[in-house]
């Protein structure tokens, strides 16, 4: 076994690989760029390497600093987690070179499956389903085109190169493509560096199950039961659970066999997972296989015992599978939910920002929390969004889903925003809870999963106003006892007014809605001391009192007794009840300094990124909606469109160069 590792990555899965090294005595050493100096898996390796800037392409896709940080540090082998070089053939053939293990497949085994046309040739061959499509060398759009054609639409392009949702374009028509196409490989060359498409035949109502596969290097294969990955935006996995809901034992033995068969005619060795499309009609297909481990592999861990970075050091260090297929069996039910800093109701853009409070649910059998970053972190435009995996496992589907609603509800950020009730309210779904969904499960149910109704806020808005005046209170108590002059009647937070009660007003925006608010103080009550008041929000009125000790409420509103606590970040706060989490802050009063709305003239970039091309030229008259310039940030492209008819008088950025989120990108002209 080897005596110290390098992890050629960063974030959660470096944090989760130095886990199971350090429960196996094997040292480790991390890498990382400018951006990651203070990251959290830098702090728990025993040793840790800088590698470069901040760029990804200039630290963690380096090659040749990857290596030489395992050279200089005597690491023997070098786990690549998943992302970054896990895939990439060269360094698997470099690592070899200088004599370094890599942990993970062989080089032919990555290079049969990194082409999607090859190994669906391959596929073919050893007997495993395929979906209609063509997987050829020719790259003529013309001959894609009748492919897409003669198949019928709908349609999938898909980079042969590709991975995540990139280099993806659904296809509902001839009309539209020309434009997916050129969409689509532009999006593939960027992200991968090949354009090289397939086309197939789009399932409209599949569920996508992967099957995890592992061998060793003495011909001996395993499959380890299956994964539901089917909720997805963007392609890219949402939720992800074990076992698949409905699965039949012989369906599974089937899926199962045929994933192994497509791992042993490639010769694989490690762990790997063998995707598949689910028809209603029971028949599955190859979709791709992943020569490495996946971002979900936890929910198998849950339901069989196992820990497959274990596994994956064992295999690379020579030894037999720990289990043989007929030893390997199914215990409960796991999900995983991964949580963002994205947008849910701005198209899941991502988002950046810094992470000014975080409180997660504790760790215990049933919930598992695997994470990178730590309260103070920043999440930045470098690398992909994700904050962290929630898992939960219970005895059965139904107990696991409430475990995860129960989890959601306690797993509290401040300071940029997330997807978090986004997940609350998609595992709430009364559809999703009877397992009726496929891959269109998210774009079916949009406008309830990213509307849910927040009109009856209830007791929120008395808890959000109580906590406001209580806040208030303590600091100019604190005020006061610190100043020169205790007594002085500036140092009070009563409110008081001459033969009145005392009185706060103020708008409070809280959920997206604005209420006006009245707080009148009342004398203290033995039954609730020791403030109390009456507040005032449209036609309600509450009768409340309470007591603030740091961040926890603990309130009486109308005779009911609750607990909230609260984060604040610049004006912002963040209140959590044991429903929900809800935001407020209080509106403003505009003093004349607004420089008015410009929306209409000029465009902003919605994050920092890069320009990738304009898609009409400076003098054009569009139409609103138009596509007229594309940029790519956390590894994804957006969009930026026309907000009405118009005019493109200017654009402030070329091709290729770097834009800070809200910089101005184009001066528009609205017709009159």
């Amino acid at each position: 076994m080897f005596t110290k590792i390098l992890i050629a990555n960063r974030g959660e899965i470096a944090c989760r690989v130095i886990k199971t090294a350090r429960q196996m005595g094997i040292r480790t050493v991390a890498v990382y760029s400018d951006a990651d100096r203070n990251a959290l898996h830098v702090g728990m390796a025993d040793e840790a390497v800088h590698i470069g800037a901040s760029a990804a392409r200039d630290s963690y896709l380096d090659i040749d600093k990857v290596v030489a940080a395992a050279k200089q540090t005597g690491a023997q082998a070098i786990h690549p987690g998943y992302g970054f070089l896990s895939e990439n053939a060269d360094f698997c053939r470099r690592c070899a070179a200088e004599n370094i293990v890599f942990i993970g497949p062989p080089t032919p085994a990555i290079e049969a499956m990194g082409s999607k046309s090859a190994a669906k040739q391959i596929m073919e061959k050893a007997g495993v389903p395929l979906v209609p499509g063509y997987h050829g060398d020719d790259q003529n759009p013309e001959i894609i085109r009748k492919a897409a054609n003669d198949m019928g639409y709908p349609v999938l392009l898909k980079a042969t190169a590709g991975g995540g949702g990139k280099g993806m374009r659904q296809v509902w028509s001839a009309e539209e493509f020309d434009s997916a196409l050129d969409a689509a490989k532009r999006e593939a060359m960027n992200g991968f560096g090949d354009d090289t498409m397939l086309v197939e035949k789009y399932l409209t109502q599949p569920r996508h199950i992967e099957i995890q596969v592992f061998c060793d290097t003495h011909g001996n294969a395993v499959y380890l039961f299956e994964r539901d990955c089917s909720i997805q935006r963007r392609h890219q996995k949402v939720i992800e659970e074990a076992p698949a809901p409905g699965m039949t034992e012989t369906l599974r033995a089937e899926m199962g066999e045929a994933a192994v068969r497509a791992a042993q005619a490639i010769n694989y060795v490690g762990a790997g997972t063998v995707e598949f499309l689910l028809d209603a009609d029971g028949s599955f297909y190859f979709m791709e296989m992943n020569t490495r481990l996946q971002v979900e592999h936890p929910v198998t861990e849950m339901i069989t015992g196992l820990d497959l970075v274990e596994w994956q050091l064992r295999v690379a260090a020579g030894d037999v599978l720990p289990l043989k297929q007929n030893e390997l069996s199914i215990n409960g039910h796991a999900i995983e939910v991964r949580i963002y800093a994205e947008d849910p109701s701005n198209e899941f853009l991502p988002q950046t920002g810094t992470i000014r409070f975080l409180e997660t649910p504790a760790d215990s059998d049933h919930i598992r929390i695997d994470t990178g970053v730590t309260e103070g972190d920043e999440v930045s435009v470098f690398y992909d969004p994700m904050i962290a995996k929630l898992i939960v496992w219970d005895s059965d589907r139904q107990h696991a889903l409430r475990r995860l609603s129960g989890a959601l509800k306690e797993y509290r950020l401040n300071g940029v925003t997330t997807n978090i009730d986004f997940l609350y309210t998609l595992c709430q779904h009364p559809d999703f809870a009877k397992a009726d969904f496929d891959t269109g499960f998210i774009g079916k149910h949009e406008e309830q999963l990213l509307n849910p109704d927040t009109s009856e806020l209830g007791n929120n808005i008395a808890l959000a106003a109580l906590y406001l005046v209580l806040k208030q209170q303590q600091v100019i108590a604190h005020r006061a006892r610190t100043s020169s002059d205790a007594e002085s009647p500036w140092n009070n937070a009563h409110s008081w007014r001459l033969n009145q009660a005392a009185q706060h007003h103020f708008e409070l925006q809280i959920d997206g809605g604005i209420v006006s608010v009245s707080v009148t103080a009342l004398s203290a009550a033995t039954n609730c001391e020791p403030s109390n008041f009456i507040i005032s929000a449209g036609d309600k009125e509450y009768t409340v009192c309470g007591k603030l000790h740091e961040r926890v409420l603990q309130a009486n509103i109308d005779g009911h007794r609750q607990r909230a606590s609260f984060a604040e970040y610049e004006g912002h706060f963040s209140m959590y009840t044991a429903e929900r989490a809800v935001q407020f802050n209080i509106k403003r009063p505009d003093l004349g300094d607004s420089n008015g709305d410009t929306s209409d003239n000029q465009l902003s970039a919605p994050m920092n990124g890069t320009i990738v091309s304009h898609l009409v030229a400076a003098g054009s008259t569009v139409s609103k909606g138009e596509a007229l310039l594309i940029m790519e940030a956390m590894k994804m492209e957006h969009t930026i469109r026309a907000p009405a008819d118009g005019t493109v008088n200017t654009f402030y950025y070329h091709a290729g160069e770097l834009v800070s989120g809200g910089a101005e990108l184009i001066e528009f002209e609205k017709a009159e």
